[in-house]
């Protein structure tokens, strides 16, 4: 396996895939045809690469509803999501001259009988392995999964959707396979919230099925409960973190560049178009993607200036254009220098945006979401800080999202006053954007005397931090308390316990800790799962990594439906007034 993609949950899905396909494929030694349905084929390049397939003895990867010219002579993989149309696909490629000497079956999860019984019938001569691998999830990134569902924030939160309980069992499906490749059987608990039952549902759901797939294991035991915790809360709980304006490298980037399926398009210097991919093959990305933007403009050029003074190279200021020279003088350093420029070029689009525009709001929306200003002076009138917002030349876009924490910091405002912030920002026809977030259970309009008091957070006015940064997502408070088990039972009951001994701060009672399997036994401690309901922002992914950083002896792992930035969130909450939506679970998108 290619060393760049060793990372976490994507090591652990390629291994489960190399020991289940790959393994049955091995007893034969003769080349075969890999055939992957669109999920499959995004799980599948999320996790290896071409030539870790080749060396396994696949020939040609193809697209199931594609036109396929036959092999008879060959065998062929098919990898693929439980749903009618796969199936159907499947049956046409045996039903009257088959395309392949026979076929391995393997679904992403559970197939139902009338699908099963279907294929039994038109093919089970051609059939020589059919299983069910239980991996319905997608391996984001080393400690980040989603359930590559953008669709699920629409089904769940929209008043008109009739798909909410189907989406809501999809998703605990997708969690169970999570857990069963983890080889965790974790307790469970939820953020209880007196408008909103989603997560309370999901954890029901999860905790049954959780039941149900380990009743019996391999050997014909029960098993136990292993030393994981998983909690579920709704995107509702922390409405500030994926409004505000981040400054970390990552969030920032996906924030202000279009960036598209992960890859980042940029012209060269001489006007060629290029594009890069931002994932865990690339380090530099993995090493710089979580610090602050002053410490990634700082160091991509530092970097640059190391490998220059290697080659002797005249010292001066790194610009673009030298790189480019650079490159021509010394080929074999070209793929360290073109890493390099990649990075310097998008954190060069980062800063031209903090400083024509982004800087300006940042102030504002920390004073707002922090509740006091950088001295530590508490914010008495949050409409004097919105307001140079509102006057100044930004965009409709940015006024709205500091009016958004503006109401976040009062916990909701009076019909009155919202209506005057509308006009203010000429959103009249969208007002929209603001009131549909009343559908995630967050306060908009509320009257004087229900102002509710806000959580308490977290001191941490001893860490170092810069001035306009000062904003931790809630969800990281929530990490720090599970893990010293300092979660108070009230607020997250627990739907089923975890074993006595969890204690994600500490070691484990060796009595109790579970055989790892071959696929973490390199992980020691315990495991902290976190589901959110309606998307998770790439704030609450660096959490995730800072606290288990911190901690060492307990792994946090975070995932949702999708990856969220403030602009699809806002569109996302725009469009829960439409009408009457289907609902796209991970299957019915395979077909689509």
């Amino acid at each position: 396996m290619a060393a760049g993609s060793d990372h976490g949950l994507k090591r652990i899905v390629w291994k489960k895939i190399k020991d289940t396909i790959i393994t049955d494929c091995r007893k034969s030694e003769v080349w075969k045809i890999l055939i992957l349905d669109p999920f499959t084929t995004k799980l599948l390049s999320s996790c290896c690469k071409m030539s870790d397939l080749m060396s396994e003895k696949i020939t040609i990867v193809e697209d199931l509803y594609k036109i396929r010219e036959p092999v008879p002579e060959m065998k062929a993989i098919y990898f693929m999501t439980p749903t009618a149309k796969c199936v159907q696909a499947f049956i046409d490629d045996f039903k009257k001259k088959p395309k392949y000497k026979a076929a391995y079956v393997y679904f992403t999860d559970y197939c139902p009988d009338d699908l099963f019984h279907n294929m039994k019938l038109h093919c089970a001569k051609y059939i020589r392995v059919c299983k069910e691998i239980n991996m319905s999830f997608m391996p984001q990134e080393k400690q980040v999964f989603t359930c590559d569902n953008p669709g699920a924030f629409r089904s769940i939160y929209s008043p008109h959707s009739k798909e909410k309980e189907k989406t809501l069992e999809t998703l605990a499906d997708q969690l169970i396979s999570l857990c069963a490749t983890l080889d965790e059987y974790p307790g469970v608990r939820y953020k209880k919230d007196s408008n909103m039952e989603n997560a309370k549902t999901l954890a029901e759901l999860v905790d049954k099925k959780l039941a149900r797939h380990y009743e019996l294991d391999d050997s014909g035991k029960k098993k136990g409960k292993t030393q994981a915790q998983l909690l579920i809360v709704e995107r509702g709980f922390d409405p500030v973190s994926p409004i505000l304006h981040e400054l970390t490298y990552q969030a920032m980037a996906y924030d202000l560049i279009d960036i598209q399926s992960d890859t980042y398009k940029y012209k060269s210097k001489d006007g060629a178009e290029k594009q890069a991919l931002l994932n865990e093959d690339d380090m530099l990305w993995v090493k710089l993607r979580h610090k602050h933007i002053a410490e990634v403009s700082e160091q991509i050029p530092k970097m640059v200036k190391e490998i220059s003074a290697s080659k002797k190279q005249p010292d001066g200021k790194i610009t673009i254009s030298n790189l480019a020279q650079l490159m021509k003088k010394m080929p074999s350093f070209r793929k360290q220098l073109t890493e390099k420029t990649v990075h310097l070029q998008l954190a060069e689009d980062c800063m031209k945006h903090f400083s024509n525009n982004v800087e300006k709001l940042c102030k504002a929306e920390q004073d707002l979401a922090v509740g006091s200003d950088v001295d530590g002076q508490r914010v008495k009138d949050p409409m004097r800080t919105l307001l140079p917002v509102l006057l100044h030349q930004h965009s409709t876009h940015d006024k709205i999202r500091a009016v958004l924490l503006y109401i976040f910091s009062l916990n909701g405002t009076t019909d009155e006053n919202l209506n005057k912030l509308i006009q203010h920002v000429k959103i009249e026809d969208q007002r929209e954007f603001i009131l549909n977030w009343k559908e995630l259970g967050v306060p908009i309009i509320t009257s004087p005397s229900l102002f509710n008091r806000k959580p308490t957070r977290r001191d941490r006015s001893q860490e170092e931090k810069y001035n306009l940064s000062r904003w931790t997502p809630v969800i990281k408070d929530v990490m720090e308390d599970a893990v010293e088990n300092k979660l108070d039972t009230r607020e997250w009951p627990h739907q089923s316990e975890c074993p006595a001994a969890w204690n994600g701060s500490g070691a484990v009672s060796a009595r109790q800790k579970h055989k790892p399997s071959s696929q973490d036994e390199h992980r020691t401690g315990s495991r902290l799962i976190i589901f959110v309901i309606g998307g998770i922002t790439f704030s609450e992914m660096r959490s995730a990594y800072e606290v288990t950083q911190a901690v060492k002896s307990c792994e946090v792992i975070i995932g949702s439906s999708h990856i969220l930035t403030p602009t699809s969130l806002l569109d996302d909450i725009k469009d829960l007034s439409k009408g009457p939506v289907e609902s796209f679970t991970i299957d019915e998108r395979s077909n689509a």
